[in-house]
């Protein structure tokens, strides 16, 4: 039975041990393995900076640490090209780079738990940006290997494990990470962070290589006849390659993957600063935000998966972009309630399940713009573009907030959701249906 027939009958009666084949098992522990690090770089690292009593201008400037994400593609042809020693011949071209950037972030959230942010700012930063970097890197070789090993018909279902395992390491990374802080301390947090990547590494060296056909742009070493030649065909190539199928209007749907999220990272650099700032305690942000939060957004992750198979890309994508934007005025009305726990507890619900829905949406549609035989250079491409506007324009949050106060920041912030949804609308409409996955 080919993987298409399997998701055919899964539409019809999916069964459970449907959903625990070994690639679908493997793409979760990596998702997990690929989420870990973000938090630590991201919400998590601006909770410990408000510890530590930097400004809120300050702290929304480590969002620019993310441009680790939104810059991947420059050295994205490398992951997919690049042989190396001793790594690449035992474990194969995707196996070797996990293993390496696993081993990378490991060793250098046990460096960054060693410096204090209040007193050497710029070291830390320096650390976090490698920890960051490492990151990327690894993002790459997850996606590359997810999309790899198996057909289009399976990229939703791998894109919700992808989601579950990465949603829960969100949680480890920020509900975990803040339990550790506010009982023990900052420096074992991080360090208790690193050891979980021991799982990342243990599914990289058990997991199979995945096999796709051979191409002229897949066969052979970097820098075969030359520098010139291979910078055409693995640094120039993808990107000719994705215009020559979509035209012109390739712009727009860059424009759209370039949007899509940018509500989203605007808000997410404050979000932790904001609910210490009202009253909330590091536990409770943990039970609520990180903790219930999670299962919230597993709901959304499974609706997500479960949208795209039954409805089709088209209307899933345009309801991703109106939650995305939409649930980020929530935190406009907890700003008004004050510390409210039920009311936290309603935001947490629409906004999470908004991320995990339009998370799954999202990553099924970038995995379907993807030529395998640029898998690791074009998806980075996507995602790069995907996160460097919101990580731009969230370095300038805290300023923002410090001008318009909460209130008037989370309006803003739900504005700037406004041209993906527009753009959404456009994409879905000029996409031609084969792209699209609708049925009835």
């Amino acid at each position: 039975m080919t993987e298409s027939e399997q998701v055919d009958l899964a539409r019809e009666s999916p069964g459970w041990r449907f959903y625990l084949q070994e690639k679908i098992l493997v793409v979760f522990f990596l998702g997990f393995s690929g989420g870990l690090p973000f938090p630590l770089v991201y919400a998590t690292l601006t909770a410990w900076l408000n510890d530590a009593g930097l400004q809120k201008s300050t702290i929304s400037t480590f969002a620019w640490i993310g441009f680790a994400y939104a810059f991947k593609f420059l050295w994205s042809p490398l992951v997919d090209r690049l042989e190396l020693p001793i790594l690449t011949r035992r474990l194969g071209r995707r196996r070797a780079w996990l293993l390496l950037s696993q081993i990378s972030i490991g060793i250098s959230l046990v460096a960054l738990s060693g410096v204090n942010p209040a007193l050497a700012t710029g070291a830390f930063a320096l650390v976090a940006i490698v920890v960051a970097f490492s990151s990327a890197t690894q993002d790459m070789a997850i996606d590359a290997y997810r999309i790899e090993c198996a057909e289009d018909e399976m990229q939703a279902l791998l894109a919700a494990a992808y989601q579950y395992g990465y949603r829960i390491s969100i949680i480890v990374g920020g509900a975990g990470a803040l339990y550790i802080a506010d009982f023990v301390s900052w420096e074992i947090a991080y360090q208790c962070m690193a050891a979980c990547m021991v799982i990342g590494v243990g599914t990289t060296l058990l997991c199979k290589e995945p096999t796709v056909p051979e191409t002229a742009e897949t066969i052979g070493h970097i820098f075969d006849g030359g520098f010139v030649p291979w910078f055409k065909a693995s640094v120039v190539g993808p990107f000719v390659d994705f215009f020559d199928r979509y035209g012109t209007f390739a712009l727009t749907m860059l424009a759209f993957i370039a949007l899509f999220r940018i509500s989203d990272y605007v808000l997410g650099i404050l979000a932790n600063p904001f609910y210490l700032d009202i009253g909330f305690t590091k536990s409770q942000i943990a039970s609520v935000a990180k903790l219930y939060g999670l299962w919230v957004a597993l709901f959304g992750i499974a609706g997500g998966g479960w949208a795209v198979i039954k409805f089709g890309q088209s209307k899933t994508l345009i309801a991703a972009a109106t939650l995305i934007a939409t649930t980020n005025l929530f935190f406009a009305v907890l700003a008004y309630t004050g510390p409210n726990i039920w009311a936290l507890v309603a935001t947490i619900s629409f906004d999470n399940f908004a991320q995990g829905f339009s998370g799954t949406v999202f990553i099924a549609y970038l995995s379907s713009l993807t030529n395998v035989s640029f898998t690791a250079t074009q998806y980075a491409l996507f995602s790069s573009l995907s996160v460097f506007f919101g990580k731009l324009i969230a370095g300038y949050s805290g300023d923002v907030q410090e001008l318009v106060g909460y209130v008037g920041f989370f309006v803003y912030a739900a504005a700037l959701g406004i041209p993906s949804i527009i753009l959404a609308i456009v994409v879905v409409r000029h996409t031609p249906a084969e792209n699209r996955n609708d049925h009835d």
